[in-house]
């Protein structure tokens, strides 16, 4: 199938998933919550790094000070991953119970999630320690280690695809939640999926469309009015996009394990991936 075909289909599905999103409106807390956690979670690190790196410097010796960037990423990163995964937990949790015809109840997907914090947090320092090893490489390696990391980073990504719904659909820990994921995606899949390509497009054409004459407009008033419309219209559009993406991975998953999901066709999902030759083992 031509790769205009997949990006074709990968755009209905993903229409589709905006579909589910405004027929359960409820289903946005879910990023909303992420977002403003991690909002906070930044300000609160800037706060740490601004006004208390003297007193963490104490920790550490003088030459170790790279140490102390580092180890602080780190946390950042665990936190971040954290509150990512947890929300996303629960999200994919209301989606099964949507996929399955029931009725969503978001205080029992947070429940789920809750009951699910220890894989989480593993999850989490793994996707952290693989995050603070490829910054490190960047900052301490010249052209070609930028290079070789972003290309381990990409292979990352595609890896751990997957992860979000094995840790809320499976009963298994963290490292087996990647290898479950991976080897979906290249046992079944293939590397790329023509969707992600699709909520792409609707973001910057949405970014265009909405945020840029936001801006305009408020810049009529006052440039600082310009910048608060636009911030606050392309954080708007990125809930909505990382929503309708959780809808969209949960329902590629179903279809994976061979669960009915009713606005997704079969041969549709199928098509969204470049299969790989299978290898004869002699």
């Amino acid at each position: 199938m031509s790769t205009g075909s997949r990006l074709s289909n990968g755009w209905k599905i993903s229409m589709n998933s905006f579909k589910v999103l405004k027929a359960n409106k409820q289903l946005i807390i879910f990023p909303i919550l992420s977002g403003a956690s991690i909002v906070i979670l930044m300000a609160s690190f800037i706060f740490v790094t601004v006004f208390s790196t003297s007193l963490l410097s104490r920790w550490f010796d003088s030459d170790n000070s790279p140490f102390l960037g580092y180890f602080i990423l780190f946390c950042f990163y665990i936190i971040n991953y954290f509150i990512a995964a947890f929300f996303n937990v629960a999200l994919m949790h209301s989606l099964k119970m949507y996929f399955n015809g029931d009725e969503i109840n978001l205080q029992q997907s947070l429940n789920f999630s809750f009951s699910r914090i220890g894989v989480i947090f593993g999850w989490s320092v793994i996707a952290a320690t693989v995050g603070t090893i490829l910054k490190i490489i960047q900052e301490e390696t010249g052209v070609v280690g930028k290079i070789i990391t972003g290309i381990i980073g990409i292979i990352w990504n595609v890896a751990t695809f997957f992860v979000i719904p094995v840790l809320a659909y499976e009963n298994v820990g963290p490292i087996d939640a990647i290898s479950k994921s991976a080897k979906t995606m290249k046992e079944k899949w293939g590397e790329s999926l023509a969707g992600n390509f699709s909520f792409g497009l609707v973001q910057i054409a949405a970014l265009l469309v909405i945020a840029v004459p936001l801006f305009l407009l408020g810049s009529l008033i006052n440039t600082f009015v310009g910048m608060i419309l636009a911030v606050l219209s392309s954080i708007f559009i990125l809930v909505i996009i990382s929503a309708a993406q959780g809808i969209f991975i949960s329902a590629v998953y179903h279809r994976v394990n061979g669960q009915e999901v009713s606005f997704v066709n079969n041969e549709m999902v199928d098509d969204l991936f470049r299969k790989k030759a299978e290898k004869k083992m002699w």
